[in-house]
């Protein structure tokens, strides 16, 4: 069962990552589907994890410490349930990624190197993204010089 949470997840998360790079412009795929409906799916599959296998923790395992949270990720089923946190919350991440980049004008073509490191990367996409939105700023604010 825990192999196909795991296949079901990642091929949700999948579908959302597609969408954010080849549908950008669709409103319903970005806010509607990639930014709530997969990572709340992908949520109640988290939940179903974590209710039914953090009693089968080891002692000492919790959140308290580097060592207590690799005891947490002895359980099968935990650490699955850690691997679906990351697919629903770097899907978010993604999804807004998107939405900012419209609304401030950045073209899609440099979003989706930033895309493809929050998918592979995390908060390092995130950091990427961050960067290109600050040197698209500042690009855009420097005025033109005029040559006569």
């Amino acid at each position: 069962m825990q192999d196909t949470i795991f296949s079901i997840s990642g091929n949700l998360a999948m579908l959302g990552w597609l969408g954010l790079v080849f549908l950008p412009g669709q409103r319903v795929v970005v806010e509607v589907i990639a930014r709530i409906a997969i990572p709340v799916a992908i949520g109640i599959l988290y939940i179903f994890l974590m209710a039914t296998n953090y009693g089968s923790a080891p002692a000492g395992a919790g959140y308290g410490s580097l060592d207590a949270v690799a005891s947490l990720f002895t359980v099968r089923g935990l650490l699955l349930a850690g691997w679906i946190h990351y697919l629903a919350f770097d899907l978010f991440v993604g999804s807004w990624e998107v939405s900012d980049a419209r609304a401030n004008g950045i073209h899609h073509l440099l979003v989706i190197p930033c895309l493809f490191a929050t998918f592979m990367f995390g908060p390092g996409g995130l950091a990427l993204y961050v960067v290109v939105k600050l040197a698209y700023r500042l690009f855009r604010a420097r005025p033109v010089e005029q040559t006569a």
